[in-house]
């Protein structure tokens, strides 16, 4: 199983100049609880906004230079190398960003989607793909309600693949 993980706004920003626009965290404690124990896959820049491997998880840099190392870290010149990699985990996480998204979903990598939508519109330099609703169809939800920790509403959503 393949999940995109992801966190966007309701115009589908992801970023802007490396990082992340918004603090939620209700969203970052689900991602942790989610992916913890798992593989997850990300592009050399999400991997530098982050700054290092995140614990008890292995991390897989996507990246085109043949040369790039990091400590605590598996490197792969493609996410198709990136999911070979990690083949062993039944539950693998694409977690960004745009640009590996996009790849991800234009070639038919993921068989779910984790959305936490962000009920607000920011501006950004990097977007999430439209979700598809031919492709993809909404199986769970739950909303949240800004408080004194997370400053804007926000859902989680999941999708899977459609099969027809």
């Amino acid at each position: 199983m393949i999940t995109i993980i992801a966190a966007i706004a309701k115009n589908n920003a992801l970023g802007k100049d490396n990082d992340l626009i918004w603090y939620l965290p209700g969203d970052l404690k689900r991602f942790k609880k989610t992916t913890t124990g798992h593989h997850i896959l990300m592009g050399r820049n999400t991997f530098e906004s982050i700054g290092k491997p995140l614990p008890n998880r292995t991390s897989i840099i996507i990246t085109r230079n043949e040369k790039y190392f990091k400590d605590g870290c598996l490197v792969a010149n493609s996410l198709e190398e990136a999911v070979e990699l990690a083949k062993e985990d039944d539950q693998i996480f694409i977690i960004g960003g745009a640009q590996v998204y996009k790849y991800a979903m234009e070639n038919n990598i993921g068989d779910t989607l984790d959305i936490t939508l962000v009920h607000h519109e920011f501006e950004a330099d990097v977007f999430f793909p439209e979700i598809d609703p031919e492709i993809w169809k909404e199986v769970a939800r739950e909303d949240f309600k800004a408080d004194e920790k997370n400053k804007f509403d926000y859902s989680f959503l999941r999708f899977q693949k459609r099969t027809n």
